[in-house]
């Protein structure tokens, strides 16, 4: 492989998907790896995004997982890193958005980083270091009940330095609005005033894209996935339509969804209501040792000549938790994450070869199942998810990874759409 310009690391899967999404639309030829490779990759790429499985691990794992994939993209010759995170910010006191990035600062030797969710195409904007999902306030939108990282407070600057040691500024909107010149003064400035991390306002694509050339010099870049629309300019590298191509589809449909955001609940319910065929888990039947997996496949096996099935355990925020109350939190997150591997598998081994797999969490474990190791980036279904191709089973699937908040409330009928 020739040397890499942009080596990325995303702290989820789902993430690291929508991060390879805007790179390819901005004309960079993009491959995700599932986890840090131990050789050279397949293809050909402009920028690798590493997928880690670490926003919600222990800290002290999170980094070390994190170093592991830094050491591999710099032996690739990487002349840029990237820290990919959520565009909700969504940790916790501890971590890990704060202890990774300090750790890569460290690794790399720089005393300076942004940071910045922003993604405007997703409703996620930042305004003096506020940050917002559509026309909420973070705190104030449907983050604030996640069941693993509930996000009660708005301020950024706040959540951010309460995870590091380095001290934490802020980048305004109107020094953004004046562009790249003045974004490197104020960096100048908070460096001389002993800042190591600025909360970087963008309300708008324009200001991603004024934002990447200041901080084209810059070591590490740590962002959500909006950042990456204003980056490969400084490649010299400008849109093309080559970037996204990827093998016909063909096969059976189904989608697996895990999630339990606002958004998923909605494309569950609209799948539904349009009448197509759905199964509920129930993760106290899981929890009992009831033969949930293969009721589920049993059930699709008929359907899938019909058209998508969606197998789910999605419910809502008064659910969840009644169910967190009775298996705990972890356990009854691992429990439906492993049952939905499994169907996911399954599906795959009846001839699906359509996959669409709804929730980061849900979509890291159905992707370690099916031994997925590459992904090829493709077009974009909705802001932040491609469809992807990969090899499972020694042959050719699509599979697309949503992130729970992401997609139009019609996303499960539309992707197939599409696709075909």
């Amino acid at each position: 492989m020739s040397r890499l310009l942009l080596g990325c690391i995303a702290d989820d899967f789902t993430g690291a998907t929508d991060l390879a999404n805007n790179l390819v639309r901005a004309g960079m030829r993009a491959v995700q790896a599932i986890g840090a490779p131990t050789g050279a990759l397949d293809a050909e790429a402009d920028a690798v995004v590493i997928a880690l499985k670490s926003r919600t691990i222990p800290a002290q794992e999170a980094v070390a997982q994190s170093l592991t994939a830094l050491a591999w993209l710099r032996e690739q010759g990487a002349r840029q890193v990237y820290f990919k995170y959520c565009s909700t910010f969504d940790s916790t006191p501890a971590g890990n958005i704060g202890p990774v990035a300090e750790a890569l600062m460290d690794a790399l030797g720089t005393d300076f980083a942004i940071a910045t969710p922003a993604f405007p195409d997703n409703g996620r904007t930042v305004f003096k270091g506020h940050l917002f999902v559509g026309e909420q306030l973070l705190s104030d939108s449907g983050m604030r009940d996640h069941p693993l990282t509930p996000m009660r407070d708005a301020n950024l600057v706040r959540v951010l330095q309460a995870q590091c040691r380095r001290k934490v500024g802020l980048i305004d909107h109107r020094t953004v609005a004046q562009g790249a010149p003045a974004i490197r003064e104020r960096i100048a400035q908070l460096k001389r005033e002993g800042v190591g991390l600025a909360i970087v306002d963008a309300v708008s694509n324009d200001d991603l894209v004024r934002l990447g050339p200041a901080v084209a010099d810059h070591a590490l870049v740590t962002a959500g996935s909006g950042v990456a629309i204003g980056l490969p300019q400084n490649f010299g590298i400008a849109p093309s339509s080559q970037a996204s191509e990827l093998p016909r589809a063909s096969g059976l449909r189904a989608i697996v969804s895990g999630s339990c955001s606002q958004a998923t609940n909605a494309q569950v319910a609209d799948f539904i209501a349009k009448g197509g065929h759905a199964f509920a888990l129930d993760p106290l039947r899981i929890a009992r040792g009831e033969t949930v997996v293969e009721e589920a496949l049993a059930w699709a096996q008929p359907l899938l000549a019909q058209g998508p099935v969606l197998v789910y355990s999605t419910a809502d925020a008064s659910a969840v938790k009644a169910t967190q109350s009775q298996l705990g939190v972890a356990e009854a997150g691992a429990m439906v994450e492993h049952a939905l591997a499994a169907i996911a598998r399954g599906l795959v081994e009846r001839g699906v070869r359509q996959l669409l797999v709804a929730g980061g969490e849900t979509s890291g474990a159905c992707v370690q199942a099916l031994g997925i190791t590459q992904l090829r980036i493709g077009s974009q279904i909705d802001p932040g998810v491609p469809w992807c191709h990969a090899r499972v089973g020694g042959e050719g699937a699509h599979i697309a990874l949503k992130s729970g908040n992401f997609g139009t409330t019609d996303f499960f009928t539309k992707a197939f759409t599409l696709l075909a």
